[in-house]
């Protein structure tokens, strides 16, 4: 993978220096027998994912890192480029109108879904209304801008909006708009299990949450630039074996775990980071006892030790963060690199103050599955004179989502929209937000701000860290580290592009 950055290209490149990261493992040798070609000599991606899929409707999956996989049969109206700029896929162009409040896409013409049904305004139009209705729809909440979407013709489509609203272009990319056939998902229970896109490659076969089958597509709109004839796609087993069986050539391409990645490099194996904007963080419930007190949180706040998430969680791989962004992003504001430094005297003089004072604090954190990150959190905030109840709750996004819970861990890989990541997190309705309809004071203004400024603004930058600063004055969130996505591959493999936040395979060969 590329993973060097032009010179010059400085903050507004998006990404910066974090395109500048190194990769972590050079390439020693081939290992196995590179696991790149079927017998027919056919370029084969053997891709080992942690993270297969629980569903193939892209308007229910949701998941930070599922979209990945779903990109696989899905094209999107947009996608971003290595800079994290917006840039065509279904749209070959946009435009705006003088007030800002509308929106036309100017569509490729003659593509077709892999069912035969044409990809036209009226798919689009579709897709969006699905997204903003559907029952189980996990991004309805990301499109509280968009008021009604109309078929212009077959290849225009006008979207109006309920405000100005300039980051539209980069909120139809692939986290929030992969376009379905409109024919397949007239019932999305059955596209669920057969999903049907525009995308590179189409599924022949699909095992639910153990492996899926995919041939090249000849109609996708870019299939001169993809290179790979097939992929075979299975759930990862346990992160222990996926480097054996990176080395034995049963995969070839993995997302290991940072503790693997040593082993994976001393296998000959291709190692390395894919940027992007992965950051975790303590979520705190300000409805409830005893985080209804400004001052238990201030407690918290200061009694959270970032640097010790890194080393005894990360390996070397990852950072302390402060806010949802990495510093090289162009939101990352700078202001707030400092915020709530550990001090243990500052927290409990702070639980001292607050009217829980001489009572015997204990909180339940509740968690999906284990986690030594809750156990990091456990002893620092006793040392500061909480108690924290682990519970592990197989069906932990039910209350999460409610906003049923007092404290959870969660960590986000981002939008290719920052201000989405911003009401994702600090909105009164973003799903990442435990203490809904909770805001801080002042976001809801800085928000408006980023929204009318256009994208290439002179004022765009400091605008959007004004609201990242905004947002970062909220109680219900206190972030921790940011692990970064590492990676395994063949040295068969070419390297991937460095588009933040994505897994890109235009361009990339097997040899």
């Amino acid at each position: 993978m590329t993973l060097d950055s032009s010179p010059g290209l400085g903050r507004r490149s998006f990404l910066g220096g974090l395109l500048a990261v190194p990769a972590l493992g050079a390439v020693l040798a081939a290992c196995g027998d590179g696991g790149s070609s079927a017998a027919a000599g056919a370029a084969t991606l053997k891709w080992a994912s942690s993270f297969f899929p629980t569903h193939w409707d892209p308007v229910v999956g949701g998941s930070g890192a599922q979209f990945r996989h779903l990109s696989l049969v899905y094209a999107s109206v947009t996608r971003v480029n290595e800079k994290g700029e917006a840039v065509p896929d279904l749209a070959e162009s946009w435009d705006y109108n003088d007030k800002g409040d509308q929106v036309t896409f100017h569509l490729r013409e003659g593509l077709t879904f892999s069912d035969g049904t044409p990809v036209n305004a009226d798919a689009v139009k579709k897709a969006v209304e699905r997204a903003k209705t559907q029952e189980d729809s996990a991004l309805f909440g990301d499109l509280t801008s968009i008021d009604k979407v109309t078929a212009d013709g077959d290849l225009d489509v006008v979207v109006d909006l309920t405000q100005v609203d300039y980051q539209i272009p980069l909120l139809f990319g692939e986290r929030v708009l992969q376009v379905a056939s409109p024919q397949a998902a007239a019932d999305p229970k059955a596209l669920d299990q057969k999903p049907v896109g525009h995308g590179p490659f189409v599924i022949t076969q699909l095992i639910p949450g153990t492996k899926a089958v995919l041939e090249k597509n000849p109609d996708y709109w870019d299939a001169a630039n993809i290179h790979i004839d097939k992929v075979e796609l299975v759930s990862a087993p346990d992160a222990s074996t996926v480097v054996s069986g990176l080395q034995t050539g049963v995969y070839n391409f993995a997302d290991v775990a940072a503790a693997q990645a040593q082993a994976a490099e001393k296998a000959g194996l291709d190692v390395f980071v894919q940027p992007g904007y992965n950051a975790s963080n303590l979520s705190l419930n300000v409805n409830k006892k005893p985080f209804d007190d400004p001052k238990v949180v201030e407690a918290v706040r200061y009694g959270i030790d970032r640097q010790e998430f890194v080393d005894k969680l990360t390996f070397g791989y990852g950072t302390v963060a402060t806010q949802p962004f990495p510093k090289e992003y162009i939101a990352y504001d700078p202001q707030s690199a400092d915020l709530w430094p550990h001090d243990v005297a500052k927290a409990k003089a702070a639980l001292a103050e607050s009217k829980y004072s001489g009572d015997d604090l204990t909180i339940d954190l509740v968690i999906p599955a284990e986690d030594p990150a809750a156990e990091v959190v456990q002893s620092q905030l006793a040392a500061i004179g909480i108690t924290v109840n682990i519970k592990i709750d197989k069906n932990w996004a039910t209350p999460f989502f409610a906003k049923d819970l007092v404290a959870s861990l969660y960590g986000t890989t981002g939008r290719d929209s920052p201000l989405q990541t911003l009401t994702a997190h600090f909105g009164p309705n973003g799903p990442l937000n435990l203490s809904t309809p909770y805001e801080p004071d002042g976001f809801e203004k800085a928000v408006a701000k980023v929204r009318q400024t256009p994208l290439e603004d002179g004022d765009y930058e400091a605008n959007l860290q004004a609201a990242t600063r905004a947002g970062l004055v909220s109680e219900a969130l206190v972030f921790t580290y940011s692990q970064p996505s590492v990676y395994a591959k063949d040295p068969s493999i070419s390297g991937l592009p460095a588009n933040p936040g994505h897994i890109n395979w235009t361009g990339v060969k097997i040899s």
